[in-house]
């Protein structure tokens, strides 16, 4: 592992101060505080968590749902299949990929749909991976990437440039979906389709109740995201900006019999395949006690950044909060919606 300069050390030794380790009102002063400095929260987040994503889960920082049997990578090629379907996806499109991490959905859905893509991330470091890896993989004159505020699309692009904008679990970063919808829905031509994969606490979440609420507040502090909120209110903003809401489903509550958070798990005998075994360990208590020894060593070596050791940690919460959140139904991370600007 390496980093590249001292303002990624001090975001990354810096991020947990913006998360009290209790639900007191101080808690909820939080909250406003990472609304506001959602930009630090998030790249002192990916900073120290985007190797760590890529050594224990994949390219493509998201969840899947799962058929009997199916390899993990088949299942998260699969997961964005179907997103660049239900978009109708064509030959030729101007797609924008809104929070485009290192750029494994946006190689796959250019090969997938044949379209042309330009990934958007404000992370400096996740950006120079994604060019890396894209160059490497032959698509640089299809896939491009820039570093920019996505609460701030039409300063950087203008207004009607795309013909299609999406997001994979990615909106939950901003600090509010109202914000970020309308930044989309202003930068895509009349016509033009959003679809996203959003991560929402579901109808079944209440927020007066304290065990309700210490979930959300886990799942917070273990992804790096403000503020979890309910999917109706994810809803009433793809509306109240514009869009015409044309699909919606939530992937995470289908009868699958093979749950989408089975790899957080870490029962590796639920592996779905051999290959699958090392992703699953990965996450097991073995596993995670030679990462996590691991990062101290190297972090005490000046081989991580200050703070990555910490952010490790942060990941084992949210690991176990996303299970919890996914066997009770109270959390979803693939709220679909398809959204369509109007044509006039």
């Amino acid at each position: 592992m390496s980093y590249t300069d001292g303002r990624q050390e001090n975001r990354v030794e810096n991020y947990t101060k913006f998360w009290q380790k209790d639900m007191s009102k101080e808690a909820e002063v939080d909250t406003q505080n990472r609304s506001e400095s959602y930009t630090d929260v998030v790249n002192g987040y990916y900073d120290g968590a985007t190797e760590l994503y890529e050594y224990g889960w994949a390219q493509s920082f998201h969840f899947s749902r799962f058929y009997k049997g199916e390899a993990f990578a088949a299942s998260l090629a699969r997961h964005e299949h179907y997103l660049a379907a239900q978009m109708s996806l064509r030959p030729g499109m101007r797609v924008l990929d809104v929070g485009c991490g290192v750029g494994g959905p946006a190689r796959e859905i250019a090969r997938f749909a044949d379209v042309e893509i330009i990934g958007l991330n404000n992370n400096e470091f996740q950006v120079g991976r994604a060019r890396k890896y894209t160059k490497n993989a032959g698509l640089e004159g299809q896939v491009k990437f820039v570093k920019g505020d996505f609460m701030k699309l039409t300063e950087q692009f203008g207004e009607g440039y795309f013909d299609a904008v999406y997001a994979i679990e990615a909106t939950c970063h901003a600090p509010t979906w109202e914000g970020i919808y309308g930044e989309i829905f202003k930068v895509l031509k009349p016509g033009g389709v959003f679809g996203v994969y959003e991560w929402c606490m579901t109808d079944a979440w209440d927020a007066s109740n304290p065990s309700h609420k210490e979930l959300a507040h886990e799942i917070e502090f273990g992804n790096g995201i403000p503020q979890m909120r309910p999917l109706a209110a994810a809803r009433d903003a793809i509306k109240s900006v514009g869009f015409t809401l044309t699909h919606e489903e939530d992937l995470a509550d289908r009868p699958d019999e093979v749950p989408w958070y089975y790899p957080l798990e870490g029962d590796i005998w639920k592996a779905q395949t051999a290959w699958d075994y090392i992703t699953v360990w990965r996450m097991s208590w073995s596993g995670k006690l030679v990462t996590h020894t691991a990062l101290r060593f190297a972090e005490m070596f000046g081989l991580v950044p200050k703070g990555t050791y910490e952010v490790g940690e942060s990941l084992k919460v949210a690991a176990d909060a996303l299970v919890k959140g996914g066997q009770t139904k109270l959390f979803t991370p693939m709220y679909l919606a398809i959204c369509h600007k109007p044509a006039n």
